[in-house]
């Protein structure tokens, strides 16, 4: 495995269903993760499809233990009538959250070779365009990660049974259910086609690595086109859209799709029409859903691929973070926000910037309310905060999700925004200064 696709290092979600290529995976990262500067976390997703799923899920617990690392499992219940797909969605979606609870950088799951061969065919019986023949990335969103790519099934099992020999690996039944397309092209298609054209599995991975390289190239043209000014931003990417107008549509489109895979959204062929003349059309603040929670949106000249919003965040309207006073130091947390605070002698304010100092016992930060109004600093008169954030070319999605600190009854601070009248210090003076960064879905 490379260190390459673990930089930086970090805490790592093994995925491991019980099976034995993940629990290849698991004892081979455990084996390396000193040197990989990893802190593995085992995750499992029980899906509550086969009868024995609790004894599996048993399995990888004790595992875990054998090894000293930590447990975290999902039990879904999807039932014995579940689909690949609603399986797949499910698990993905349960590990995605136990990613997010252990705070791990990194998901690893243990895709190898062969998957590579069954998907790069099951997506051209599909009708996949070039993009989709590239297969399964070694780097996915999120940190998503696949080092095991290279090795094929046998090689994996060979290992595992040579070094583990106690591993003891469960064997899900569903892998033998034909009814099953992925199942069927395991155990019926690719042996046949195997028959017939012996190197079958060696010309599916040169198709992937070909069509990997393809996409490279767009993603490439992308980032490098200065008009297109390709930026991350609010957990996804945006580009200018003046530049799509000018463009022959058939160019257009595969640059808008090459945007969506960038971002991590698959977005689907019949969406791909309506993103372009959304891009072309659409005033500044409009909204297109790509399906699967992910959106387009126009932001001012630019349009941004946005992701699902996470869930559980912050209920903008009622919950706040407090900030204490001079007597006190810390930080705090507001949805994708952090705050940081200390005593510290005033210095210089500025109107728009990411740090400032205040006088008084502490306060809050809160989202926006309607009728918030403030003074601005050297300004004239009272400005609407939503007025500002928009001037400030915030995107209307972002609007409510925007921290405004306050002191008492009155808002000091849209950070990076605007400073107010309000709490000022006297240069030098004892005060408390705050800072604002932004953790998360930028």
């Amino acid at each position: 495995m490379t260190a390459k696709l673990f930089e930086p290092p970090g805490p790592a979600l093994v995925a491991v269903s019980g099976g034995a290529d993940s629990m290849a995976l698991l004892f081979l990262l455990h084996a390396t993760s000193k040197s990989l500067g990893l802190e593995l976390v085992v995750g499992h997703t029980d899906h509550g499809v086969h009868a024995d799923s609790t004894r599996w899920a048993a399995r990888v617990s004790a595992a875990a233990d054998a090894l000293r690392l930590p447990f975290r499992h999902r039990a879904l219940a999807l039932g014995p009538d579940a689909g690949e797909t609603r399986a797949r969605d499910a698990r993905y979606a349960a590990l995605r959250g136990m990613q997010q609870e252990a705070g791990a950088t990194y998901l690893v799951t243990a895709h190898h070779a062969d998957d590579q061969v069954e998907t790069v065919l099951f997506r051209l019986l599909r009708g996949a365009g070039p993009a989709g023949l590239a297969g399964i990335p070694a780097r996915g969103p999120v940190g998503l990660r696949r080092p095991l790519l290279p090795f094929t099934r046998a090689e994996l099992r060979a290992w595992l049974a040579e070094t583990h020999q106690d591993a003891g690996p469960v064997e899900d039944p569903a892998n033998e259910d034909d009814r099953h397309d992925r199942v069927w092209i395991r155990r019926v298609g690719l042996p046949l086609l195997r028959d017939r054209f012996p190197d079958a599995d060696a010309a599916l991975r040169r198709t992937a690595r070909q069509a990997a390289l393809d996409r490279r190239a767009w993603e490439a043209l992308l980032r490098g086109e200065p008009s297109l000014d390709l930026a991350e931003a609010g957990g996804g990417v945006e580009v200018e859209r003046a530049p799509f107008s000018g463009y022959d549509p058939v160019l257009s489109t595969a640059l808008l799709r090459a945007l969506c895979r960038m971002s991590g959204c698959r977005v689907r062929s019949g969406r791909v029409g309506a993103l372009l003349a959304f891009v072309n059309t659409a005033s500044s603040g409009r909204v297109l859903d790509l399906g699967d929670g992910w959106t387009a949106e126009t932001v001012f000249g630019r349009v941004r691929i946005a992701p699902p919003s996470p869930r559980g965040g912050v209920s903008r309207d009622a919950e706040t973070s407090a900030w204490g006073g001079l007597a006190d130091a810390g930080e705090a947390r507001w949805g994708d926000w952090g705050i940081t605070w200390r005593a510290e002698p005033a210095g210089r304010l500025a109107r728009a910037a990411w740090s400032t100092w205040v006088r008084g016992d502490g306060g809050e930060v809160r989202g926006l309310r309607p009728g918030d109004v403030m003074r601005p600093l050297g300004g004239v008169g009272r400005r609407a905060v939503r007025r500002l954030l928009m001037e400030a070319r915030v995107p209307r999605s972002e609007r409510l999700q925007y921290p405004v600190v306050v002191c008492g009854d009155r808002i000091v601070w849209l950070p990076g925004v605007c400073r107010s009248d309000a709490a000022i210090p006297r240069p030098g003076e004892p005060a408390v200064r705050l800072d604002v960064r932004r953790i998360g879905g930028a």
